[in-house]
């Protein structure tokens, strides 16, 4: 009689997972890039809509509120026949020519003030009390020192963007890791490479993404310098229509503003996560 041998044990395979299911109004529930893209356009989409139906409809005068047919009409009629594209040009160097003037000072002061608390002692008060302090008061000075040209209007914008720049760029300098500073000593490096090979390298990416939110609030400051003693640039068009009435010209004018601003806004986001894609790793 032969032994009974026991049967090969079946592989049991495991159940099969069951799908993950996201919940759309999650905390911090992450969505795709086609998502976030039909969702930010379709907040335009329904804000026009709106709009339309208040002035279309009778709901809004229009010497208050142009429809958006008017706005598009009075919109071509300043290209084509008012040279609205050389206000245009003139507001853009406006803000790129005062915020970069602001950003070469600010950036190397930010990093010493982040870097040696001695010179953070020294400067820090200055600048915390001059970044409250907001730019359009010192129109009637720059007025006075720059007259009406466009030193005045630069000034502006330098005086609102430099030190908010400032600030920002100690912050982020300062908050560096001192695990990795303390790294660099035992690995040889004296003060000048912490500097320059751990602090700086470290806050490059919070210090372009600064550099980044000013440029916005560049905007803001431009429009304010040219509703005064301007005779071209957007602010000084807006101006001129309100005298006039036509709030067509002045929507225009301002979403004209917006659609420069996120334009820059985009191209800026790119360019930091082309020079600082090891940042997300």
């Amino acid at each position: 009689m032969q032994p009974m041998t026991a049967a090969p044990a079946r592989a049991v395979s495991p159940p099969p997972a069951a799908p993950v299911r996201r919940r759309v109004f999650a905390p911090l529930e992450p969505i795709s890039a086609s998502a976030r893209t039909l969702l930010g356009l379709g907040f335009f989409v329904l804000f026009v809509v709106v709009w339309g139906i208040a002035t279309l409809g009778g709901f809004v005068s229009p010497t208050f509120l142009a429809s958006p047919i008017t706005m598009v009409k009075e919109g071509w009629l300043l290209f084509t026949e008012y040279g609205f594209i050389g206000d245009i040009g003139m507001t853009v160097w406006r803000v790129f020519g005062g915020f970069l003037l602001a950003a070469v000072i600010a950036v190397p002061l930010g990093v010493a003030m982040g870097t040696w608390k001695t010179v953070e002692a020294f400067f820090e008060p200055f600048v915390s009390f001059c970044r409250y302090l907001p730019a359009s008061a010192f129109i009637p000075l720059l007025i006075l020192w720059a007259g009406l040209g466009e030193m005045q209007k630069l000034l502006v914008i330098f005086i609102g963007s430099f030190f908010q720049i400032v600030l920002m760029v100690a912050v982020t300098v300062g908050g560096a890791r001192r695990d990795l500073v303390e790294a660099a000593y035992t690995l040889g490096a004296n003060s000048r490479g912490i500097v320059a090979r751990v602090l700086i390298p470290g806050a490059a990416p919070g210090i372009a993404e600064t550099l980044r939110l000013v440029l916005g609030w560049a905007w803001t400051y431009v429009i304010v310098a040219e509703l005064i003693g301007s005779s071209s640039g957007i602010g000084h068009m807006i101006t001129d229509s309100q005298a006039l009435l036509n709030t067509g010209q002045i929507i225009f004018g301002i979403i004209v503003i917006g659609v420069i601003g996120l334009l820059s806004d985009f191209a800026f986001k790119a360019m930091n996560r082309r020079l600082f894609a090891w940042a997300a790793l």
